[in-house]
């Protein structure tokens, strides 16, 4: 399984890591992801997502239902 945000579509990116010497060691950073479950109204069940921290603010906010829609997300398993 890739990790990706469902919501926010944060990926990990390529970065340096410097030593005190600033010898550079290439690293990834990797986004704040977990896995929650969320009530949908709509379909009247659970929805479990992968998302970032980032992108369950966005849902405790909008609802997961408005969510949905606002960022185009619809090949959902849930």
């Amino acid at each position: 399984m890739s990790r990706l945000c469902c919501i926010t579509g944060k990926k990990p990116v390529v970065g340096n890591h410097r030593s005190h010497a600033m010898n550079a060691i290439k690293r990834r950073f990797y986004p704040n992801l977990h896995f929650c479950k969320f009530w949908s109204e709509n379909k009247n069940c659970f929805i479990k997502l992968r998302v970032s921290i980032r992108g369950m603010r966005i849902i405790n906010k909008l609802g997961i239902d408005l969510a949905f829609t606002k960022y185009n997300i619809r090949d959902i398993k849930y």
